[in-house]
């Protein structure tokens, strides 16, 4: 969580004072859409103001704090003021999660920035055909992507969404002898975009089972004879729930649930 040095998604728009609250919107969300896919669909948001130290006059800065909260409320959002937080270059939101600890992670950023464009001899052709100084908005979803991912595991105490989940099926045949149809199962479900591994050897089945949710893999595909037989797999949830489906059915099935958050479950 405390990082010497991270990598983050850091973009950075040029535009025009006018174009500043339609560039904040797409912003907000864009990171409303992916926090609600993780899980965190009510962040925190503050408006970090003017430090001590600082460049650009008070003018500018009053301008900037402004429209930057203005910006906000018109995405619906509401925010607490952080006195003297804001970068040297200019004031920001902060959108902070709360993991199942109750800790709160300070994650995503949108930043006005009314200097660096000056400083970088940034200029455009203006609407009367002279040369004018854009601003810069600096954003970022996640943030530290390290810290992020850190922060996503335990809230998730390890045991991820099954979309997000890097193996999310573990296919567990009951011996050897059901080896030719595992192999089979890993390929319909493979075919089908799902992340599977094998979870066959020495060990009891029930050894097995438990070993895969103790990896923290959602689901289990055990198979046996009768699965064989009628073209079938049981299906183990975390939370201990057993469906029985074709494996045509399973594959559909999972796959859908590789493109949502929702855990809905295959017995639902």
């Amino acid at each position: 969580m405390r990082t010497r040095g991270f990598e983050q998604d850091d973009a950075h728009v040029f535009c025009r004072e006018e174009d500043v609250p339609g560039e904040v919107a797409r912003f907000v969300a864009l990171l409303s859409e992916v926090y609600a896919e993780l899980g965190f669909p009510n962040p925190e948001v503050s408006l970090s103001t003017r430090p001590l130290e600082r460049a650009g006059s008070d003018e500018l800065w009053d301008w900037a704090e402004d429209t930057l909260g203005r910006a906000a409320r018109q995405c619906g959002l509401s925010y607490d003021i952080q006195p003297g937080e804001g970068a040297f270059y200019g004031p920001k939101l902060e959108f902070a999660l709360r993991d199942r600890l109750g800790r709160s992670w300070q994650c995503g950023t949108v930043q006005l920035d009314s200097v660096l464009p000056s400083r970088l001899n940034a200029s455009y052709t203006g609407s009367a055909g002279g040369r004018a100084t854009p601003l810069m908005i600096h954003h970022a979803v996640f943030g530290s992507i390290g810290r992020f991912i850190a922060m996503l595991l335990e809230h998730y105490a390890g045991a991820l969404p099954f979309w997000l989940s890097p193996d999310q099926v573990a296919v567990a045949p009951i011996s050897h002898d059901h080896s030719d149809y595992a192999m089979k199962v890993l390929e319909v479900l493979g075919a089908e975009e799902v992340r599977c591994v094998l979870f066959a050897g020495a060990e009891t089945l029930s050894r097995r089972i438990v070993a895969a949710h103790e990896a923290s893999i959602p689901v289990v595909a055990v198979v046996g004879l009768r699965e064989a037989e009628q073209g079938t797999v049981s299906l183990r949830e975390r939370s201990g729930a057993v469906a029985v489906l074709s494996l045509k059915d399973a594959a559909i099935a999972l796959r859908q649930r590789t493109r949502s958050w929702t855990e809905a479950g295959l017995m639902e």
